[in-house]
């Protein structure tokens, strides 16, 4: 069940993408030829106006097909005879749907929240070994870990994670008494403390909770949201400064697979534990879905945008208007690569499974 809603998942977040960029040319005064949901060939269609609205075989993905997209055309309500801003609005519209989708459902989910915890210290284990006036002391902050901006203790957790904390040691930024103190190589490594009679892995530190106000949910999923951009980031970074190797990464057979194994943990208890997991994992590839189309990559939202800006510089330098098909050539010749490298991804996605 967690696998076909894993796949339709990845579906709508494809048809949000595609009507935030229909939404947006449609408010603009841009000819939509066809809206369509879904991929392969048609088994519904109706047109209304000038738009045909489709239901493709497939229920994965969708289009908006506008008029004149990557070519010089006569009519002045197509695409490429748009003003540049319009132009960029309406490619950038679908990648906003995207980031907004994730930032609802991480909203949805925190309304229901009751157990927010700050990063403010509120006590130690027994026995841990770096408390004091040069250490960490009770209701000190912990600001950042390695640069990264620290404030619920999900961040902390998330950024004792990462691969530069493995040894257990971190650049620790804390705020004590409204001043900044930072510590080089702090000792934050795992050790063994006795919790109610059982022994477990800890680093060893209390924090306090945050009384769950609206709005402090609110900002809550304003963070989580934040967080899931900072991951793609942090990723991008690992992958090309060679922390991680192309084999990492993973497309929607992957992340199906990584869908069907989270919802299926035993842990949860529930039919409705397993769909929150599912939506929360749903929302944090909504938001890396909008801010890898916003990379300046041709034939990716990002890419098209920078071509606008390019084009629209070059044309009011030279007084002359260049002609889309070449920008269209460049988005072409991405497109191949992008899509060479969907295939490899899912090949290693499959192995992997294998």
């Amino acid at each position: 069940m967690y696998i076909v809603l894993g796949a339709l998942l990845f579906g709508l977040l494809i048809v949000i993408h595609e009507l935030g960029h229909f939404t947006a040319a449609k408010r603009l005064g841009v000819k939509v030829n066809e809206f369509a949901i879904g991929m392969g060939p048609k088994i519904f269609s109706r047109q209304r106006g000038e738009t045909v609205y489709a239901l493709r075989a497939l229920p994965f993905g969708g289009a908006c097909m506008m008029e004149g997209e990557d070519e010089d055309n006569p009519d002045p309500r197509a695409f490429t005879a748009q003003k540049a801003w319009k132009r960029i609005v309406i490619l950038a519209a679908g990648a906003f749907m995207n980031l907004l989708f994730g930032f609802i459902i991480v909203l949805i989910l925190q309304m229901g929240n009751m157990y927010l915890t700050s990063t403010t210290l509120g006590g130690f284990m027994d026995g841990y070994p770096n408390e004091g006036e040069h250490g960490l002391m009770v209701g000190d902050t912990i600001y950042a870990v390695d640069g990264e901006r620290t404030r619920y203790v999900e961040d902390f957790g998330l950024f004792m994670d990462m691969p530069s904390a493995a040894d257990g040691f971190v650049d620790l930024t804390i705020v004590r008494d409204g001043q900044k103190i930072k510590y080089e190589n702090f000792d934050m490594q795992l050790r063994e403390y006795e919790i109610d009679g059982v022994k477990q892995m800890k680093i060893g530190l209390y924090f306090r909770g945050i009384t769950p106000t609206l709005g402090a949910r609110f900002n809550h999923a304003v963070s989580t949201a934040a967080n899931y951009v900072r991951l793609v980031k942090i990723g991008l970074v690992q992958l090309f400064s060679g922390g991680a190797k192309l084999s990492d990464l993973s497309g929607p057979v992957g992340l199906v697979a990584v869908i069907n194994e989270s919802a299926n943990d035993p842990q949860l208890p529930s039919v409705g534990d397993r769909i929150i997991r599912v939506l929360g994992l749903g929302a944090l590839i909504a938001v890396n879905l909008g801010v890898m189309n916003l990379l300046p990559i041709p034939a990716l939202d990002g890419g098209r945008i920078v071509g606008v800006l390019i084009t629209s510089v070059v044309e009011k330098v030279t007084q002359r208007r260049i002609n889309p098909k070449y920008e269209g050539y460049i988005h072409a010749g991405g497109l191949v690569l992008l899509m060479l490298l969907m295939v490899a991804v899912m090949v290693s996605d499959i192995v992997k499974l294998l």
